[in-house]
């Protein structure tokens, strides 16, 4: 009980944070564009308490990670307004980039804090009951997922955003249609997968994320002097 209490604490603000920032990213960028909907509405400020979905930001990735499923979970959306922005296309596709983008720097900092807390406290934070090296590691890795995951060109993730503007004209309205059913074919296909143990999703999200999460490990291993 104690191991998973302390996996709870350090799982839960690690994802918080994730999370709200990746939408602020997503509403920040809209006002920049044209879109001033999210500032409007009160959700470019970074108090979780706009941001969190009581299910999908806490309830789920936390029962996901104790049954050892993938972790993953979502915020309230940003509201985003296309046809505010000044150019709809490309602004679609920079607002859905800017929330794994924010996750990727938010990993960045979290490497160069841990390579110096590795400087200062030397390796053995890194060790595996070591709560700071816990807490580093899910910051870097649940950044990490939370920017692949969502660059999926699934709809309606961030992805399919991006693909969407890539779409010949006459393509993107039905593109646009398969937004509003994606999650619930994603969904679908998740509980098959988890049930059947299939392993598409990890087979296409694991190895980039394992990549990166070495790239971030070895710029804090840099910062630390290690070789």
């Amino acid at each position: 009980m104690p191991d998973t209490l302390i996996l709870i604490a350090v799982l839960i603000p690690c994802l918080i944070i994730a999370i709200v920032f990746h939408e602020v990213a997503h509403g920040y960028a809209a006002k920049l564009l044209g879109d001033p909907t999210a500032s409007e509405r009160g959700r470019l400020t970074l108090n979780p308490i706009r941001h969190v979905d009581p299910v999908g930001t806490l309830l789920v990735p936390g029962a996901l990670a104790l049954a050892g499923g993938p972790v993953f979970g979502w915020a309230k959306p940003v509201p985003v307004m296309k046809g505010r922005l000044r150019n709809p296309r490309f602004g679609m596709m920079a607002v859905a980039a800017a929330g794994p983008g924010s996750n990727f720097l938010l990993a960045f900092l979290g490497a160069v804090a841990l390579g110096a807390v590795m400087l200062v406290a030397g390796q053995g934070v890194m060790a595996e009951d070591n709560p700071i090296g816990m807490a580093f590691t899910f910051f870097l890795l649940i950044n990490i997922f939370l920017g692949m995951f969502n660059l999926l060109p699934i709809p309606p993730f961030d992805g399919s955003h991006i693909v969407g503007g890539l779409l010949p004209a006459r393509l993107r309205p039905y593109w646009d249609r398969l937004q509003r059913v994606g999650i619930v074919v994603f969904m679908g296909v998740i509980a098959y997968s988890w049930i059947f143990g299939t392993e598409w999703l990890a087979n296409t999200i694991l190895p980039p994320v394992e990549w990166a999460m070495g790239q971030y490990m070895r710029l804090a291993g840099w910062i630390a002097g290690a070789a």
